[in-house]
């Protein structure tokens, strides 16, 4: 079994280290949701955040993928709540309050701020989204964004 040991305090040497453990674990695996389950391992190891997972593209909808955490939404519709909204935009979206995103999905009344990072295939076509929620408001930032955008170019191998 492996293990993620990160050495850093610092969020964005965390984030370079647990990328580079990842990919030496992930290299050589072609099943996409195996790839899935394993970064939202990883992330979980290494931050502890309340919920990670991927929701898959499927057709007209996102549905729920690995995850790590309490039960969330099956379905989401493009545009719907934050993962959907991600979806269409084809960007991240940090959400520090919850409460505030207008049409936000409320899956858990534990969840105060939300990361969405979109992941893209080879072709640049986006075929999942990451979801990551906090029980702690303001809790994502820049840093995060872009560690976990390097990060989910794991899944479809665009950053092997």
């Amino acid at each position: 079994m492996q293990h993620i040991y990160l050495t850093s305090t610092i969020k964005t040497e965390k984030y370079t280290e647990l990328y580079h453990q990842l990919y030496h674990i992930l290299n050589g695996e072609s099943d996409t949701i195996a790839r899935m389950a394993t970064i939202c391992a990883g992330i979980k190891e290494a931050f502890d955040f309340y919920w990670i997972g991927f929701y898959r593209v499927c057709g007209d909808e996102l549905v729920v993928g690995p995850y790590i955490g309490t039960l969330g939404c099956l379905r989401i519709k493009k545009g719907k709540g934050v993962c959907g909204y991600c979806w269409q935009e084809g960007k991240t979206i940090i959400v520090k309050n919850v409460e505030e995103f207008p049409g936000h999905i409320a899956c858990s009344e534990v969840s105060k701020s939300e990361i969405v990072v979109p992941v893209f295939d080879k072709n640049h076509q986006i075929i999942a989204v990451l979801d990551i929620d906090s029980e702690v408001y303001s809790m994502f930032d820049e840093e995060d964004k872009l560690g976990l955008e390097k990060i989910v170019g794991l899944v479809s191998n665009t950053t092997i």
